[in-house]
């Protein structure tokens, strides 16, 4: 997966984040994704500088899911009938990644759900024939980094 379809998703994806803050049971609104799993299982030591692309996607994985540019997508897990999670992360501030990732629905992706607070923000979202949910996060070990994470499955 290149960088640019990290970068593509993960402004996707904030362009269509509600707003405001709180306000909602993101993780009620998930159904039957895994929100509490999906959050357990980010990577937020890993910086860009010793990030390794993954160099291919699993089928069924929504590789037109627009990330920010620059994001380094290093690992995607598949979770079965749980769907996949690809965790990236990329040195565009958390705020400008927010605003890309709710962008996605120029791709088709759209939010139907989420929140923001002032270190993550989260969204379950829908299209292309996929349903999800991203989580952003604010680096825990690399300044000005975020960490973007991607729950997917087929509709």
């Amino acid at each position: 997966m290149t960088a640019r379809l990290g970068v593509a998703a993960v402004a996707v994806a904030l362009l269509l984040l509600p707003t405001a803050c709180g306000g909602g049971d993101s993780d009620a609104d998930a159904g039957d994704l895994d929100a509490g799993s999906f959050s357990a299982a980010a990577d937020t030591g890993t910086c860009v500088k010793d990030a390794t692309a993954v160099t291919a996607t699993p089928p069924g994985y929504p590789a037109r899911f627009p990330f920010p540019a620059g994001t380094v997508v290093f690992n995607v897990e598949d979770r079965g009938a749980d769907g996949m999670i690809a965790t990236g992360v990329t040195a565009t501030p958390f705020d400008d990644v927010l605003a890309a990732m709710n962008a996605a629905e120029k791709s088709g992706f759209a939010v139907t759900s989420g929140e923001t607070e002032e270190d993550d923000a989260e969204a379950n979202w829908s299209g292309n024939g996929f349903v999800g949910r991203w989580a952003i996060k604010k680096s825990a070990s690399c300044p000005g980094e975020t960490v973007i994470q991607l729950l997917s499955k087929r509709a």
